[in-house]
C-alpha cells in the first residue's frame, strides 16, 4: 500500500466537499469495517491513523489477531459498508487494496485513546460527494495541504544502516512476504544473502523502484503491508483441533468447519469461496493406509488427471480438471493416520499454491485420532457418498475376464469407447491393446504388474447345443463387490441373421454383465457376452448373445500375439464342476471394467 504524500494531496482536495451520511441500524453482530492499512510497528501505525483522521470520519486503529496493527473506517452496516469502500476508491480517498473486514480480526482498540468501537453499534457510512464549488473548474490559487507524516524515503547508505537495525525475526518475515509473492525461491534462514538481495531487487523492479537489492524502511513496510494484507484477505490462522489430533494453518476467511465424519473434520466453502479443507485423521497401519488411499481416489474432489506417490508410511495425491484442484498428503505414524486435503477451483491456482506451503509447513499431530463412531447429527447417508463426500460414480461399468497371468482382460468394445481412463476392480489402470468394433471385443493391459489368480482357457470345439451355462458377471455396476453367477441354456450356435459366431443364449442379462465370460459346466470360457443387436424389433426377454470362443481364440490368437498376448486353449478332458466350484471360480476369473471421464 504506497500512499505517498501526493497521493494524499489528491484525496484531500477530493475531500474538500461534504460527507453525507443516512441513518441506519444494525445489531452488534452485523457490523463491517473498511481495513485500509496494517503495520507491524505500533509506532509506524499510529503515525498513519493520525494522518488519516485528518482527512477521514471514523477512523480507528485496532490489534490485529496476528499481532499487526491495523487503520480501519467503521463499524458500519455491511451494505453501507460496501458501498463506501467502493465510493471512497474510486475517489482515491483510501488505498486501492482496502478491503470489508469483520470484527474477528480485531483484539482492542489502540486509536482513538480510550475509545472502543469494537462494542459500539454501528456507525453512518460516509458518503463522498463534490460540491458545486469544487465540481467547478478549480480556482487558479491552489488550496492549503496540511503535511501527512509518512516514512521518510532513505538513501541506499541509509537503508543499509537502517537494515542493521533489523531483528532476527524482521529478517526472516521479510523472507517470507518476499517467498509469498514469488521473488524468493530459498529457505527461510533470516539471513540476507545474495539469495534474498536478488529477490528484494526483484520486487523493487516490479514496483518500480530503483533495483538497488536493498529495500528502505519505507519499501520494508510497504512489502509487509502487502503480505499481511493478503493473509488477512484468507484469513490464515492456526488451528487446533483437539478430536483430530492436529494443528495447522487454514484460511479460515474461506472455509468454516461443517462437520465431523470419520476419518474427516470437513471444512465447506465459505461465501462460494470454492475452497474446501479435510483433515484426515485415523488409527491404522500400513493397509489401512493403502485402503485410504484407494478410497480417496474414488471422490469427485480428486480429479482423475494428477501425481500420485505412494510410499508404506505415506502417500501424496494430487488431481486436476477443468473445474477442480485438490492436493492431499498423508502420513503414517506410530499407529497413526493424519494428513489433509485442499480442494479449490482454478481460478484460485495462484493464491492456493502459497496457502498450501502454509499447511504444510504448519502441519503438526499431537493427541489421539478421530473416533470410527465421529459423525455427526443429521449428515446424509446415500450409497453414492463416503463420509458425507460425494463418490465419483465411472461413464459406464462392464464385465470383463482375465486372459492370461499377467493380468491381460477381455471386455467388450462398448465398455471402452471413449474412456479417458480405464479401471479393473475399481483400482488397476488399464490401456486398450486391442479392439475390433465389427467382432465387439477389446483387450485390455495393465499398466501394472498383475497377477491374478486364475485366467481364461477357451473351447476349441463348439459347445453342445441345449447344454448348461453360466455367466460370470456384475449385473449391478459392482455393487455387490463381486462377480455373480447367471445360469441358462445354449439356445442355438447361430445368431438371429444366421451368423455362426454368433452364439443365443436362453437367459437374461443386465447392461453391465457385457463382456462377461460364458462358461460351460468345467469352466470352459464358450463365449463372451455381447449387446443386443438392433433389429429394430423389440426381443422377448430371456434371451442374450454371445460371441462365441471356439470362433474367437481361432480369430485372434496371431493378432494377439503381436501384442504380446496369448489365449490359452481349455483341456479337452476337464472335469465337471459342481456349482459352488463354478461359482467360485467366475468369481476368480471375471473382472469390473469401468470406463471414467
Amino acid at each position: 500500500m504506497r500512499l505517498a504524500a501526493s497521493r494524499f494531496a489528491l484525496s484531500l482536495f477530493i475531500l474538500l466537499g461534504a460527507f453525507v451520511v443516512a441513518p441506519h441500524t444494525a445489531s452488534a453482530q452485523d457490523r463491517v469495517w473498511i481495513q485500509m492499512e496494517a503495520h507491524p510497528d505500533l509506532a509506524t501505525a499510529e503515525a498513519r491513523v493520525r494522518a488519516y483522521a485528518q482527512v477521514l470520519p471514523d477512523v480507528n486503529g485496532y490489534r490485529l489477531t496476528t499481532g499487526w496493527y491495523a487503520i480501519a473506517l467503521g463499524p458500519y452496516a455491511p451494505d453501507d459498508g460496501a458501498a463506501a469502500l467502493g465510493r471512497l476508491r474510486a475517489q482515491g480517498a483510501v488505498p486501492r487494496d482496502s478491503y470489508i473486514a469483520d470484527a474477528g480480526i480485531y483484539l482492542q482498540q489502540f486509536f482513538p485513546i480510550g475509545a472502543n468501537t469494537l462494542a459500539a453499534p454501528v456507525g453512518e457510512a460516509p458518503t463522498i460527494t463534490q460540491s458545486a464549488e469544487t465540481a467547478a473548474p478549480p480556482a487558479p490559487a491552489a488550496p492549503v495541504i496540511p503535511v501527512i507524516p509518512v516514512i521518510p524515503e532513505e538513501t541506499v547508505a541509509e537503508a543499509r544502516q537502517s537494515e542493521f537495525q533489523l531483528t532476527r525475526d524482521d529478517r526472516a518475515a521479510l523472507q517470507i512476504a518476499l517467498q509469498w509473492f514469488g521473488y524468493y525461491q530459498y529457505g527461510i534462514d533470516a539471513a540476507i544473502g545474495p539469495g534474498t538481495r536478488t529477490a528484494m531487487s526483484r520486487w523493487q523492479a516490479s514496483r518500480g523502484y530503483d533495483q538497488t537489492g536493498v529495500l528502505t524502511s519505507r519499501q520494508r513496510a510497504e512489502l509487509l503491508a502487502a503480505y499481511q494484507a493478503e493473509l488477512d484477505a484468507l484469513g490464515m490462522q492456526l488451528v487446533r483441533d483437539d478430536r483430530a489430533g492436529i494443528e495447522i494453518e487454514l484460511p479460515l476467511a474461506m472455509v468454516e468447519f461443517a462437520r465431523y465424519e470419520f476419518p474427516f473434520a470437513q471444512y465447506e466453502p465459505v461465501d462460494e469461496s470454492g475452497v474446501q479443507v479435510l483433515l484426515i485423521s485415523q488409527a491404522g497401519n500400513e493397509a489401512t493406509l493403502g485402503g485410504l488411499y484407494e478410497i480417496l481416489q474414488t471422490l469427485e474432489i480428486v480429479p482423475l488427471v494428477g501425481e500420485r506417490s505412494r510410499r508404506s508410511d505415506s502417500f501424496v495425491l494430487t488431481g486436476q480438471s477443468d473445474s477442480l484442484r485438490s492436493h492431499t498428503i498423508v502420513r503414517l505414524q506410530d499407529g497413526q493416520i493424519k494428513g489433509f486435503t485442499l480442494v479449490w477451483t482454478p481460478e484460485r491456482d495462484a493464491e492456493m499454491a502459497r496457502v498450501l506451503d502454509m499447511m504444510e509447513a504448519s502441519f503438526s499431530t499431537y493427541g489421539g485420532t478421530l473416533d470410527p463412531g465421529a459423525v455427526d447429527p443429521g449428515v446424509d447417508q446415500d450409497i453414492n457418498l463416503m463420509a458425507g463426500l460425494e463418490v465419483r460414480t465411472p461413464n459406464r461399468a462392464r464385465t470383463g475376464f482375465y486372459l492370461d497371468n499377467r493380468g491381460a482382460v477381455m471386455t467388450s468394445a462398448d465398455a471402452v469407447a471413449a474412456c479417458t481412463r480405464v479401471l479393473v476392480d475399481g483400482r488397476y489402470e488399464m490401456e486398450v491393446a486391442y479392439s475390433d468394433p465389427d467382432l465387439g471385443i477389446a483387450v485390455l493391459r495393465p499398466t501394472q504388474a498383475l497377477a491374478p489368480s486364475t485366467f481364461a482357457g477357451f473351447l476349441q470345439t463348439p459347445a453342445r447345443i441345449r447344454s448348461d451355462v453360466a455367466v460370470a458377471g456384475f449385473p449391478f455396476e459392482g455393487a455387490l463387490g463381486a462377480a455373480s453367477l447367471n445360469f441358462g441354456t445354449l439356445a442355438d450356435l447361430r445368431g438371429l441373421n444366421g451368423d455362426e459366431r454368433i452364439a443365443r443364449l436362453d437367459l437374461a442379462v443386465e447392461p453391465s454383465e457385457i463382456g462377461a465370460p460364458v462358461l460351460d459346466a468345467t469352466g470352459a470360457v464358450i463365449g463372451i457376452i455381447l449387446p443386443e443387436p438392433d433389429t429394430g424389433r423389440s426381443l422377448p426377454e430371456g434371451i442374450s448373445f454371445a460371441l462365441r470362443g471356439d470362433r474367437l481364440a481361432g480369430a485372434l490368437s496371431g493378432t494377439l500375439a503381436g501384442a504380446g498376448i496369448s489365449l490359452t486353449t481349455a483341456p479337452e478332458a476337464a472335469v465337471t464342476l459342481t456349482r459352488n466350484g463354478l461359482a467360485r471360480y467366475g468369481s476368480d476369473l471375471a473382472v469390473l471394467v469401468t470406463c471414467w471421464n
